[in-house]
């Protein structure tokens, strides 16, 4: 299991309107991305934006940060307070309830 990470600075105020755009354009090009597995988004009291997202191999959360990245300079780049950065790499401690 591998996890790719994206994260942001948002401009105050913009919660909503970022919700909006990353539902209607960044969960398609992420999910269609081979091995998708899951997609969460946290907005942090400080509008830091987090966006993670989990795959079967490396090879599938590197290009979904590419994918992501691309998309984010192109769609929300009037949203952020700053450019977004991107990591991936493998889980390796997770559980579930």
């Amino acid at each position: 299991m591998y996890a790719a990470i994206r994260q942001a600075k948002a401009k105050s105020g913009s919660a909503e309107e970022l919700t909006r755009r990353i539902k209607d354009g960044a969960v398609p090009i992420i999910s269609d991305v081979d091995g998708f597995r899951a997609y969460y988004v946290v907005y942090a009291g400080d509008d830091t934006v987090t966006a993670i997202s989990i795959f079967d191999k490396f090879e599938q959360a590197e290009e979904a940060n590419k994918r992501a990245i691309a998309w984010i300079e192109k769609d929300l780049g009037p949203l952020l307070a700053g450019d977004a950065r991107a990591v991936a790499g493998p889980v390796i401690v997770h559980t579930l309830a």
